[in-house]
């Protein structure tokens, strides 16, 4: 049994020919987020393949840096170790990195381009031998250890990659497939005992990206696995099929849950994360389907796209020189132009001085009608204990209230209707339609609107129907013999995400995009698959949209060998 008498340590172990485990153990809580919780205490795994050449993967974090560099000495001589390979990046094992690198000085460190991106802004003076990898990339270390790489970024790890030995079998899988447990056991010998560490690692750590790690689960088919070797807990031999199906289970559990929440943040030290991450904790606890969104690397369509089908949503920020990141002014104006305003908000930050990204970003939700889940969060630097107990508390608060908020919206009926109410939206998420942007232009007032609600209408005169939403059709062809230019977007282009990210900040719609001029005076979109010039010859009101026929006067196929760009969607409720 662990206990916390027990001082810090370094356990040594040959896990297979020429490959060593190097497990730095503490025996007590280690932080105080709520992934550590249970209080088994840890261990942080590193891994030495000694082949031809010699790779050291995942050094520790600051914690354990002399305890480790000593016994490494023990087990390789510095200057020996060719390869340095991160898994992943962060503060702690930076500082194990700075005390490794004057030893090691033979060793090029071998990581993701968006790891070594961070590599170089810690060491600005430093002109560091990186070798960046992608997937599928090999790294031949001799005797048969020919390392391959596989990609797997999350939001919290964005930089993220595992690595797949062929001569061992063996999947370095760092934050897949770990645990926070503390013992003498180098492998999973009592495997049922762990289940149950498992399930909380995994809710702690991926239940908000569960999405990622599907897609993860779905590369490592194409290998054969002896054994997993996570970044932290025993080492996966004796259950690798259970544990991956475990997995497959759990990410399956977070798509039936019944209510959703989008979490979106950067985090520029890491403390804007940690606040989300415990935020994460109490929004799960209470069945709630999450997913985290990092916007530093998440394209605008999709998140788009996840704020149209949540059922509320939280956007965190740092302050830097007194703004939120550009990032996050991007989703602020993707929320207020596609997020219902009936949809249940939530605001965090951290900050060093004045925290001004943090109070524009709720004055903006409130004054645009948002009702709030909780007190708006506010974190001065590192968050401390406290403050993130309180910040998975005003998760738990947020659950509770979207919980109600979606049962008083509800209306009285039956069980079976409710069924064929959800499965009538998911049959009409089916319905797909070609995306096209609707230009015009009314002496000097320019519009741009981005739709995929068009369909042919007739043959005689040749007529089209669209359907636009009445706030976003307010004052725009609501008259007979309005005249304006139908874009058909090609697929591969990014006009898409320009006009989605243009209709969220209300910038000219035009800009940075080249365009001609119609016969009737309006936009044509030059990077378009083709356009048609129309008349509106009337107007329905149908519900929440308003339904406009209109004749085609003239056109032209600009791309005559593009194909259209389509919409796919998933419910019938959302665009």
């Amino acid at each position: 049994m662990p206990t916390t008498t027990r001082p810090r340590d370094v356990q040594v172990a040959e896990i297979a020919k020429g490959t060593t485990v190097i497990r730095s153990r503490i025996w007590a809580q280690l932080r105080f987020e709520a992934e550590y919780s249970k209080g088994k205490g840890t261990t942080v795994n590193s891994y030495l393949i000694q082949a031809r050449e010699v790779a050291l993967i995942d050094p520790p974090g600051g914690s354990f840096t002399d305890v480790f560099i000593e016994d490494l000495q023990q087990h390789e001589y510095y200057q020996q170790i060719n390869y340095i390979i991160l898994n992943h990046i962060n503060p702690n094992r930076l500082e194990t990195l700075k005390a490794l690198l004057p030893l090691a000085y033979r060793a090029k460190i071998v990581c993701s381009r968006p790891a070594a991106n961070t590599l170089k802004a810690a060491f600005p003076d430093q002109e560091l031998p990186i070798l960046t990898v992608r997937a599928g990339d090999l790294l031949d270390l001799g005797e048969g250890h020919e390392l391959k790489f596989i990609t797997q970024p999350t939001p919290r790890h964005p930089d993220g990659i595992c690595i797949y030995d062929p001569q061992t079998k063996i999947l370095f899988s760092d934050k897949l497939f770990g645990s926070h447990v503390c013992g003498d056991e180098i492998f999973d010998e009592n495997w049922k005992a762990l289940q149950d560490d498992r399930s909380y690692y995994f809710d702690n750590i991926h239940a908000s990206q569960s999405k990622q790690v599907e897609d993860v689960l779905d590369k490592l088919n194409l290998y054969r696995l002896k054994i997993l070797a996570p970044g932290h807990g025993p080492l996966v031999r004796y259950s690798v099929s259970r544990l991956i199906m475990d997995y497959r289970d759990w990410c399956n559990d977070q798509t039936q849950k019944t209510l959703t929440a989008v979490l979106l943040y950067t985090s520029a030290y890491g403390n804007t994360g940690l606040m989300a991450n415990a935020i994460v904790t109490g929004l799960s606890a209470h069945d709630i389907q999450v997913t985290a969104i990092n916007c530093e690397v998440t394209p605008p369509e999709e998140i788009t796209e996840a704020i149209e089908a949540c059922d509320g949503f939280i956007i965190g920020s740092p302050t830097l020189a007194g703004h939120a990141p550009t990032q996050i002014q991007t989703a602020l104006g993707l929320i207020l132009s596609a997020a219902s305003k009936t949809k249940l908000a939530g605001v965090f930050g951290s900050y060093g001085w004045g925290g001004e990204a943090i109070d524009i970003l709720e004055s903006k939700l409130l004054n645009a009608g948002y009702p709030l889940g909780f007190e708006t969060l506010r974190c001065k630097f590192k968050p401390t204990e406290e403050i993130l107990r309180n910040c998975t508390t005003a998760g738990s608060d947020f659950a509770k209230t979207l919980r109600k908020t979606q049962q008083a919206r509800a209306p009285i009926q039956s069980l079976g209707n409710e069924a064929t109410s959800d499965r009538t939206e998911l049959a009409m998420g089916r319905i797909i339609g070609s995306l096209c942007v609707i230009t015009l232009q009314r002496g000097d007032t320019q519009a741009a609107i981005l739709t995929s609600w068009v369909s042919q209408a007739t043959f005689t005169p040749p007529g089209i129907t669209i359907a636009i939403a009445k706030d976003t059709a307010e004052n725009t062809l609501d008259h007979g013999g309005d005249q304006f230019v139908l874009n058909i977007l090609r697929d591969g282009k990014n006009l898409r995400r320009h006009f989605q990210k243009i209709s969220a900040t209300g910038q000219n719609p035009f800009q940075d995009v080249e365009i001609d001029r119609s016969r009737n005076g309006n936009p044509i979109l030059k990077e378009a698959l083709s356009y048609l010039e129309c008349t509106v010859q009337s107007r329905m009101d149908c519900g929440d949209h308003w339904l406009i026929y209109a004749i085609v006067n003239t056109g032209k196929v600009l791309e005559i060998n593009g194909t259209t760009a389509v919409l796919h969607r998933k419910s019938g409720s959302a665009y």
